[in-house]
């Protein structure tokens, strides 16, 4: 899919896509039937917060193919903003949707587990081939403590990529997974990688997921605790660092939006200007969702002429979730070829807009 075909919103500076878990899974089977490459994302809460400060782990999530809500913060967040973000599509629980069975009844999915405790990942997989299932496993690593390039030799790459798993699946904690994956997914002939820190664990039944009314109301965390209670501090910090962002950003933003919202119910546009050197995206009025076939039309084309992109916004009044999480494949395509993407022209109303979305590392 291109990028510029997505569904994806902005959420405080994180791209996700709009799907539900049933399109979640159809995407990953497609992507390993089709052996197409699928970087999956599963930005939780903590990737929330943590993505404020670390600009390479909010890249790892921009650089995605598919960012999924594993959380219902996000979703709730979601909704408050207006996005169709309307379902939690979490990591574990689209495992478990490919391990209840194949699309159509025919062979496996193939799983390769790099991580976890010593052992833990083995019992993973002999629980997961005990059973004739949607899932099958090829083979595991535990490659213990070290640092991301210690975990990234040639000999790691080769066992994964000699099993011929369909989805590979790391758990290393989530700033070293996203990390290991971003230096080494051009490495690996697995088409479908994704970092899924518990799933090994559940799996392996090490640790039992929470009850579904819980995880249905948000409540899930309460129950983490309660099977890892180490997680106690990681839940603290980051309810303390959400109530930041609700008081500092959210609340901001809602009150502007509901004070410029009557007063502005033009169509935006966009233009395209090719230019020796750069290619200018002038885009005027106010953009809403769903952003316009054209608009994602002129942000493809900037895309493919594989130069600097400047973006004018001097007649911008203001712009919606959807152009926000076009613009994050925008940058992503622009860092993929090395080339910089620059906005021009941002007033300081929009500069503070940007700020609340969380999207004002744009404009560095």
């Amino acid at each position: 899919m291109d990028d510029f075909d997505r569904d994806v919103y902005s959420l405080f500076g994180l791209p996700f896509d709009a799907v539900s878990m049933a399109q979640a899974v159809q995407r990953v089977r497609a992507a390993a039937e089709r052996r197409q490459p699928c970087f999956l994302s599963t930005p939780n809460l903590n990737f929330l917060i943590a993505c404020q400060s670390d600009a390479a782990f909010r890249d790892s999530v921009i650089h995605s193919d598919l960012s999924v809500a594993d959380g219902m913060p996000l979703v709730w967040l979601a909704r408050l903003l207006g996005t169709p973000i309307r379902e939690r599509v979490t990591g574990s629980g689209l495992f478990e949707s490919l391990l209840d069975g194949s699309a159509d009844g025919g062979e496996p999915m193939s799983v390769y587990f790099f991580g976890g405790q010593q052992g833990v990942s083995g019992q993973a997989c002999q629980a997961i081939n005990a059973e004739s299932r949607g899932l099958r496993c090829v083979g595991f690593d535990c490659p213990g403590f070290g640092s991301v390039e210690e975990m990234s030799g040639d000999e790691a790459i080769g066992r994964i990529n000699a099993s011929g798993a369909d989805f590979l699946v790391v758990s290393l904690g989530a700033k070293k997974g996203q990390a290991w994956i971003e230096r080494n997914r051009g490495r690996i002939s697995v088409p479908v990688i994704s970092h899924l820190g518990a799933v090994v664990n559940f799996a392996a039944g090490t640790v039992s997921r929470a009850p579904v009314w819980m995880q249905r109301i948000g409540l899930e965390w309460l129950w983490r605790i309660k099977e890892e209670p180490a997680l106690w501090r990681r839940y603290w910090q980051d309810g303390r660092a959400l109530l930041a962002i609700v008081f500092s950003r959210l609340l901001p933003h809602l009150f502007w939006l509901r004070l410029v919202s009557a007063g502005q119910t033009g169509v935006g546009a966009v233009r395209l200007e090719l230019n020796d050197d750069h290619c200018g995206v002038m885009i005027a009025g106010t953009i809403t969702d769903p952003v316009s076939v054209e608009l994602r039309q002129a942000l493809r084309d900037a895309a493919a002429q594989r130069k600097a992109v400047l973006v004018d916004c001097s007649a911008a009044a203001r712009f919606s979730p959807g152009l926000l999480g076009l613009l994050l494949m925008l940058r992503k395509r622009q860092q993929a070829c090395g080339k910089p993407l620059r906005f021009v022209g941002v007033s300081s109303r929009l500069r503070r807009f940007f700020r609340w979305s969380g999207v004002e590392y744009l404009l560095d």
